[in-house]
């Protein structure tokens, strides 16, 4: 097991009716600016629920964020926060509005050049507004993460930041609020989990065999959710274990001790910044590619995935990978998510846009730091 410092601040409160526990959680006396889509919490009753907890408070509103949020929109948010001298800020919605409101936290007191710098790598982000949030999509982890993704519509660019400042200092968990979600968000977010623990898990082995366990307790969980959460929406046990299934993949203690790779993540980001691809459609297409192009680097941890989630136990480690990576996107595509470029119109011309950006940034990628421009291409290739 390699060395780790594992640190999470992030009140967690979980269940039915939740939400009327805000007014233990929001400051006293807060100016709060509330964010939010593009409107599907005034239909589920969420708005009124939240408004309802929060009636007496000083409460400003900032709706419209995109489900990639854009740093345009973000940065009217700054604008309004700046303005309106807001000190605490409350996402209400999925992952992409809680991302949305952790870059605003950060760029609201920024002073290091514009706050783009903030993504690029530019400069560090060493202060930021406190924040909370109200889950309504289980997918991304991030309401217990201190990460955020960005996308810029002028540039066409998605991109990272974390910083310990934007940590929650609260998310509040309701299941039950995500029964009104469509069958494609929810596809989506049994994808976006499932991928994030594999991340983390299928690489090569360090001898972390908790850590293990607890990812291939998650997989299991979500594998025998998932019939239930597609098929019956009021089913509140099935997606209550799904929901902290998701919060679980990404909250950082699967990689502890372990060397993670985020490959399918940085690939996938390029297919959301030019196409506008959901994010975990662009996991379920682009992890496959990793997994086949690296497969003889990852073959004892994908032939462990294939025993004990899969049930897989004749054949050698290579033969069990090939098996394995069969099984899972079998599962993908027999829950509704396509896994192929072509399924979303992309060729040869798309892959080529993405290529370059990887030329032009010069980074390398993968738990052996031995994917390239060139691997991108030859990964992304295999996948039309």
């Amino acid at each position: 097991m390699l060395n780790f410092i594992y640190w999470n601040p992030v009140q967690v409160v979980f269940g039915h009716n939740s939400i009327t526990e805000l007014p233990k959680l929001v400051p006293d006396k807060a100016k709060i600016l509330m964010t939010y889509g593009t409107g599907s919490i005034k239909k589920n009753g969420v708005y009124e629920q939240v408004t309802q907890a929060l009636k007496g408070y000083n409460l400003i509103e900032f709706g419209g964020i995109e489900p990639n949020p854009f740093y345009e929109t973000c940065l009217k948010a700054v604008d309004v926060c700046k303005r309106e001298k807001v000190d605490f800020l409350l996402a209400v919605g999925g992952g992409s509005v809680l991302d949305a409101t952790k870059f605003i936290a950060a760029a609201v007191p920024f002073q290091d050049g514009e706050p783009w710098n903030i993504l690029s790598g530019k400069a560090q982000v060493t202060q930021a507004l406190p924040l909370g949030a109200v889950m309504t999509i289980p997918a991304t982890g991030s309401e217990m993460n201190c990460l955020a993704v960005i996308s810029r519509a002028e540039t066409q660019e998605k991109l990272h930041f974390g910083t310990p400042a934007v940590y929650p200092k609260f998310s509040v968990i309701d299941p039950a609020v995500t029964f009104s979600l469509p069958k494609k968000q929810l596809v989506n977010g049994i994808v976006d989990a499932f991928v994030h623990v594999l991340e983390q898990y299928v690489t090569y082995p360090v001898i972390t065999p908790l850590q293990d366990r607890q990812a291939e307790a998650i997989l299991h969980t979500i594998i025998e959710s998932a019939p239930s959460v597609l098929a019956d929406r009021m089913d509140y046990n099935a997606r209550a274990n799904f929901v902290w299934c998701a919060t679980q993949a990404l909250n950082g203690h699967l990689s502890c001790g372990v060397v993670p790779d985020f490959s399918t993540h940085m690939i996938g980001h390029e297919l959301t910044a030019f196409f506008g691809l959901d994010h975990a459609q662009t996991l379920a297409i682009v992890l496959f590619g990793v997994w086949q192009h690296q497969i003889h680097n990852k073959a004892a941890k994908l032939a462990q995935y294939a025993e004990r989630v899969w049930g897989i136990t004749s054949g050698s480690d290579l033969e069990k990978a090939e098996l394995a990576i069969e099984k899972t996107e079998d599962f993908f595509n027999a829950i509704g998510m396509a896994t192929r470029l072509r399924d979303y119109n992309i060729g040869e011309d798309g892959i080529d846009k993405v290529v370059k950006r990887f030329i032009e940034r010069n980074i390398t990628l993968g738990e052996n730091k031995n994917i390239t421009a060139k691997e991108v291409k030859e990964i992304l290739s295999s996948r039309l």
